[in-house]
């Protein structure tokens, strides 16, 4: 049996992508094979397109994010029968998502329910549990907080941004392209700051009295992240994901207090930890449920056939991409 995926034969060039046949999985001992319904986009697509892993096998199929219906169980799987609504975060080191049908391990794997729709739930498990990961876990955001998001436009941003309202954040700053200040404020944001025009560091400090924000979540680079630190305010936390800054040791002034969170949702699935592993699934239930509450918004901005991805992830490498793009998997 055949199905159709998204294949890579070799890594490097998003262009090397084409939608092909390959065999329908069989699933494992502790393994669902779930006919995937929608499929999200995220920049760790393209960026380990370009990039490889030394664990791929080619030819690889790329993605992270599904949502499905399950379509067989591996042997010793209890907690999942044919027929149930899933989503999930997959191993990025095994094949992936961008396909009709995928195999991921069952305790990593969360009950999608039935108000949530494929397309809804595909959006969030790499972006969406990231910042969950970021203002909840980590950051502890609530009332008589100030919250500095970067590129609130995006995944992870603009879920932060989200959250952080859902959670009483006191005032939520973000920073985005003005074509994008409507969305962000829309989703909650208390002050926009157009990065390419204003002075970011004097518009925070201008906003918090000088005090600078009690918490920053930072998804763009190391140099950033390495100045967020003057933007944190006494006892401050910055929360980063595409990078740490470099000079933690030696950063004065030496009187000022703060912490330093270096995220990685997916190295869950790499670490050994069962616990780890289980807690994608457990932050998951608990990000659906904000959804319920209509506390969180799936930011989707449009949906797409499969044979569209490569493109889409060339406009994401970019960064010309508000919200989330979501791939339809079942043909219509």
């Amino acid at each position: 049996m055949k199905m159709k995926a998204l294949r890579l034969n070799e890594s490097g060039s998003l262009d090397s992508l084409i939608v092909g046949e390959l065999p329908i999985p069989e699933p494992g001992p502790g393994e669902i094979r779930v006919r995937v319904e929608a499929a999200g986009l995220n920049p760790v697509d393209y960026k380990l397109v370009r990039n490889g892993h030394p664990a791929w096998i080619y030819p690889y199929v790329p993605g992270v994010d599904a949502a499905g219906i399950v379509d067989a169980v591996g042997e010793g799987v209890t907690t999942w029968q044919i027929g149930d609504r899933v989503v999930y975060h997959a191993n990025l080191t095994k094949q992936g998502t961008f396909a009709e049908y995928h195999v991921t391990t069952a305790h990593t794997t969360a009950a999608l329910p039935e108000e949530i729709t494929f397309e809804d739930a595909a959006a969030f498990p790499c972006a969406g549990l990231t910042a969950y990961l970021a203002i909840e876990r980590k950051l502890h955001v609530g009332p008589g907080m100030s919250v500095l998001i970067h590129a609130g436009a995006g995944g992870v941003g603009g879920y932060a941004i989200q959250l952080a309202k859902a959670f009483g954040a006191s005032q939520i700053i973000t920073t985005a392209s003005p074509a994008n200040f409507d969305l962000v404020r829309k989703l909650g944001a208390d002050a926009v700051i157009d990065y390419n025009t204003e002075n970011v560091h004097e518009r925070v400090m201008a906003l918090t009295d000088g005090r600078g924000a009690d918490a920053i979540l930072n998804s763009i680079n190391r140099t950033t992240a390495q100045t967020d630190m003057d933007l944190l305010a006494f006892g401050g936390q910055l929360a980063c994901i595409a990078g740490a800054p470099e000079n933690v040791a030696d950063y004065q002034p030496s009187a000022k207090s703060f912490t330093i969170h270096k995220l990685m949702l997916g190295g869950a699935h790499q670490s050994g930890d069962r616990r780890a592993e289980e807690d994608l699934a457990t932050m998951a239930v608990q990000f659906m449920q904000l959804m319920r509450e209509g506390k969180i918004d799936a930011m989707v901005s449009e949906v797409i056939t499969l044979g569209k991805i490569p493109n889409r992830l060339a406009q994401l490498a970019e960064r010309h991409v508000a919200g989330k793009i979501v791939a339809k998997l079942k043909e219509s």
